[in-house]
């Protein structure tokens, strides 16, 4: 039993670590607060069994080089709307993705960076892609 606690207590620890980043971003007129996950083992969680988000909250997943990169749904509760984006800022586009499947989600062109929202938050907030993301600047200099 003392080694099942531990090793839950392990789990809970490297959850938490990998979500201890948070910035604000800003796009069109909405300031936005995200996690950040820029190690493998965040990006890896993402919002796997997370079951809420507030309105103007969300997740940032941060790569290493610029590449297209692909995202599926398995093992998260919420669906979701992905942006990919450029090195510089740009949206490139936007994946409607829903709870719980294998369908993939991939980048058009390069990207480094991946903005996860709930569901339908960058339609209803007229953002689209060729938009730009402010303040990415901040996480290139926190890695």
């Amino acid at each position: 039993m003392k080694r099942f606690i531990a090793i839950f207590l392990f789990g809970m620890t490297l959850q938490q670590t990998a979500w201890s980043n948070e910035i604000t971003l800003r796009v069109g007129n909405q300031n936005i607060q995200t996690k950040v996950a820029n190690t493998p083992l965040s990006r890896a969680n993402g919002l796997m069994n997370i079951t809420q988000l507030c309105e103007n909250c969300g997740m940032l997943f941060v790569f290493k080089t610029v590449g297209n990169y692909t995202f599926w749904m398995k093992d998260t509760p919420l669906s979701l709307s992905i942006a990919f984006i450029a090195a510089d800022g740009r949206i490139l586009n936007i994946s409607e993705m829903q709870a719980y499947t294998l369908n993939m989600h991939s980048s058009q062109d390069a990207s480094l960076y991946a903005l996860e929202m709930n569901k339908g938050w960058f339609a209803a907030h007229a953002i689209k892609p060729r938009d730009y993301v402010q303040g990415l600047q901040k996480v290139r200099k926190g890695e």
